[in-house]
């Protein structure tokens, strides 16, 4: 990096030299006309020529037949911002190749096959990042976790019926799609000065949300183990520990919503602070919660394991807020002290 002066010509021009090792790497000579691209992060691009072609497609082409390959790398392109990837195998297509390929483009927004032959492929994206909103992705994607986290903490009183398998898979498909979507748009604008000024965003804010989609994700993992742990029990809770379980998880998920809501910019600093106290209470319940489960059973280790998962979510959530919080700072948002509503509430956990 190289710092230069600002100067004035004419009537009042501002004017900047550029770098002459710059200028002769690329061509440009006196008399060129470069383009300025002005982005909604403050930056100022310069581009040689009088602008390229945006519209060009990224293509990724796959040569191998395996189906496994031919996923991963579906996967890949999608997420580094492809518009077009050509798969061309050695030799006809297997009905096998082609479910490979129908589990990605199913399990991707913008994502279809739009030419096909008996030995070659070509899968198109057309997600217009105009038409992409970050944050209204991430707030869906809070939902649906949320609500698979609840489900898996409900089973717990059914271990037999642990839940409505297709409905776990439909909002996990759901949650995976929503993902795959946040990243590829934070890879596109970490790459693409353009892609940010489409979706509206800076790349610290880009940056940001894909870290809270990650942490989100970990929400969704803590809640498949949970589903999990409810499957090996031989028999319900008590009532009274089945009851501690829906509250601590109600607060956990709570801590999540609230800070994914400070993030998004639903309350701001107070919101963020009132996640992390969530956060902090979580714990204790949870810790008090452990302490009453007896040692050597069997159901009150796959309980503990349960409590376990609540506190990654708690967690998680604190995460999130953290970031919601680092947000506020940068923007100038005031932190001021308050009245805490910590409390000592009696924990559940009879």
């Amino acid at each position: 990096m190289e710092t230069r002066k600002i100067q004035t010509v004419g009537s009042g021009t501002y004017t900047v030299s550029l770098p002459k090792e710059w200028a002769e790497s690329r061509g440009v000579t006196a008399g060129d006309a470069v383009t300025l691209h002005e982005h909604v992060d403050g930056v100022l691009a310069i581009q040689e020529g009088e602008g390229g072609d945006d519209t060009a497609p990224i293509t990724a082409r796959i040569e191998s037949s395996s189906p496994e390959t031919i996923e991963r790398t579906l996967r890949a392109a999608y997420a580094a911002g492809s518009r077009e990837v050509v798969l061309d195998p050695d030799g006809p297509l297997t009905a096998e190749q082609r479910r490979a390929i129908d589990r990605v483009a199913r399990g991707r927004i913008g994502m279809s096959v739009a030419v096909e032959s008996e030995t070659s492929m070509t899968v198109r994206i057309l997600l217009d990042a105009e038409e992409v909103s970050v944050g209204q992705s991430l707030r869906q994607l809070s939902f649906v976790v949320r609500s698979i986290h609840r489900d898996a903490v409900d089973a717990l009183a059914d271990p037999a019926g642990s839940g409505d398998p297709a409905a776990f898979d439909s909002r996990g498909e759901q949650a995976d799609r929503l993902s795959a979507m946040i990243e590829r748009s934070a890879v596109r604008g970490a790459a693409d000065l353009a892609e940010i000024d489409a979706l509206g965003s800076t790349r610290s804010e880009l940056f940001e949300s894909w870290t809270a989609m990650r942490e989100l994700r970990r929400v969704h993992e803590a809640a498949t183990e949970v589903g999990a742990a409810a499957g090996r029990l031989d028999a319900p809770p008590t009532e009274a520990r089945m009851e501690a379980c829906r509250e601590i998880g109600d607060a956990a998920r709570e801590v999540v919503s609230e800070g994914v809501a400070a993030l998004l910019g639903d309350g701001g600093v107070d919101a963020a602070r009132s996640a992390l106290d969530g956060r902090d209470r979580t714990r204790r319940r949870i810790e008090a919660f452990d302490r009453r489960l007896p040692k050597g059973d069997a159901d009150a280790s796959e309980l503990r394991l349960v409590s376990r998962e609540l506190r990654r979510t708690a967690e998680r959530g604190g995460d999130i807020a953290g970031i919601a919080l680092r947000r506020a700072i940068r923007r100038g948002e005031t932190i001021a002290d308050r009245e805490s509503e910590r409390g000592s509430a009696e924990p559940p956990g009879r």
